[in-house]
Order: structure tokens, then sequence, then C-alpha cells
């Protein structure tokens, strides 16, 4: 009876650190592609464009970049705290 607790209790571990994992990977690859977002802004400014409406336009450019360099960072914090659990989990089961 002991053993099957114990065997429950490593499937289990494992499953979660395999979810945990997952998740890791999701993380990293939302981080990758929002770089990706963020260099092609540049690609998306319009610079020859200098009449009011273009300038408009490149000011919407640049707040939504800074919206995404913000949220670059809390993605990179997020992936740190989903790498340590993923370790930390890992470790437990």
């Amino acid at each position: 009876m002991s053993s099957e607790l114990a065997g429950t209790d490593l499937r289990t571990g494992m499953l979660r650190a395999s979810q945990v994992d997952q998740l890791a990977d999701r993380v990293a690859a939302c981080l990758v592609r929002a770089e990706e977002v963020l260099a092609g802004f540049s690609d998306i400014q319009l610079l020859q464009w200098e009449s009011p409406a273009g300038r408009a336009y490149r000011d919407a450019v640049s707040l939504q970049a800074a919206a995404l360099r913000r949220s670059l960072e809390s993605l990179i914090e997020a992936r740190a705290a989903v790498a340590r659990h993923s370790q930390e989990t890992s470790v437990a089961a």
C-alpha cells in the first residue's frame, strides 16, 4: 500500500514538473515573439511620411513600443520565476 502511494506521488510530481517545464517553454516563446514584434516596430515607423498624420502615427507606434517594452520586462521576470519554480518542482519530484 505504501509503495502504491509513493508511486502515485512520484507520478503526480513528475506530471507537475512536466507541466511547469511546458509553461516555462511557452513563456520563453512569448518572450521571443514579443522581442520580434518590438524589433518590427522600427520597420513600420514611416519616417518619410512627414505630415501631421505621419507624426501622429509615429507617436502612436512609439507609445505601443513603450508598452511592449514594459511587457517584455514583466515577461523576463515571469520567465525567471517559472524557471525557478521548474527547478524546485524537478527537485521535489
